[in-house]
């Protein structure tokens, strides 16, 4: 019978059923599946999962009224300058965009030398697809992919003032629309020592590409909070302390007495283009101010009245 032969050295085999020395089931065991791997994040020893643990320790430290809120959809830094403001100040980007041709200035180099460090890549396209990508001409041949821009809580300017040992200065824009304004606004409030900047939630400008453009990577070192309501979040800071003053051309002070509010924390609240500090908002304002002016022009847009307010302030604190 095949199999059974007799010879030296041939392996008998049994017909007979029944229990089989073997392994003991150990090989059958170690086939048997163990689930899903775990996530990274999910792994004691992965790298990841210590970031998690940072991450969520830090989150607990914050109330849930203070949390930042995201715009929800990844945004474009364009230009040079607000590009290289940024990569200077470690604003995390997914990927810095290049177009083919652009011309090799000091900005480039930099920018090229930063996402190098910073380990961001770094992607050669031509100018057409850049201005596809970015919906706009205006950015320089460079551009910044990031995550969505997240905004801070009306209170964090305050704290930040409190650990700067500073008389708190913030600036509220009042529904303002155009984010070169909101641009232009962030720029001065960076430059004249102010904590941040607040916008309402709805029916007003973000922190858009144009934003970030105009503001010359000042929004990478200067917070935007966002406000459901701005009347209440100035109440808010008048609780805290602080004297709220409104920008309008029929203030009762001129902007030229500023020193009689500049001392002590204090808010400036903008109006829009056109109409404004609404009624609710100049209600709630302790002092309302005006920009003396020639009488050819009527007023300014937000973003210089921000500035001209925000200079006048900061000579009359030094």
């Amino acid at each position: 019978m095949a199999g059974n032969s007799s010879r030296k050295g041939a392996i008998q085999k049994s017909n007979k059923k029944g229990a089989q020395v073997g392994s003991g089931g150990v090989r059958r065991r170690a086939l048997e599946g163990k689930g899903p791997t775990p996530k990274a994040e999910d792994r004691p020893y992965h790298k990841a999962h210590r970031a998690k643990q940072l991450s969520e320790r830090s989150a607990g430290k914050r109330a849930p009224g203070n949390r930042k809120r995201g715009t929800g959809d990844a945004e474009w830094i364009i230009g040079r300058n607000p590009v290289v403001e940024a990569l200077r100040e470690g604003v995390p980007a997914n990927a810095v965009y290049v177009a083919e041709g652009a011309e090799r200035d000091g900005r480039l180099r930099e920018a090229f030398q930063l996402a190098a460090e910073l380990g961001i890549g770094l992607l050669e396209v031509p100018k057409p697809e850049l201005d596809r990508l970015t919906g706009f001409n205006g950015h320089q041949g460079l551009a910044a992919r990031v995550p969505a821009y997240e905004y801070a809580h009306p209170a964090d300017l305050l704290d930040r003032a409190a650990e700067a040992h500073e008389d708190a200065l913030i600036v509220v824009l009042d529904h303002v629309t155009d984010p070169r304004n909101l641009g232009a606004v962030v720029r001065s409030a960076a430059a004249f020592g102010a904590h941040g900047v607040v916008v309402p939630e709805r029916r007003a400008a973000g922190m858009t590409a144009a934003a970030w453009k105009t503001s010359a990577g000042a929004a990478a070192r200067i917070p935007v909070a966002q406000a459901v309501n701005v009347t209440r979040v100035l109440k808010e800071y008048q609780e805290a302390g602080c004297q709220v003053v409104g920008l309008d051309m029929d203030g009762d002070l001129s902007l030229r007495d500023v020193a009689e509010v500049a001392d002590g924390p204090l808010v400036i609240v903008v109006g829009a283009e056109g109409g404004g500090l609404s009624r609710l908002v100049t209600e709630t304002c302790d002092r309302i101010v005006s920009i003396p002016m020639a009488n050819a022009v009527e007023s300014l847009n937000a973003g210089v009245a921000a500035s001209v307010t925000l200079y006048a302030v900061a000579q009359a604190r030094a």
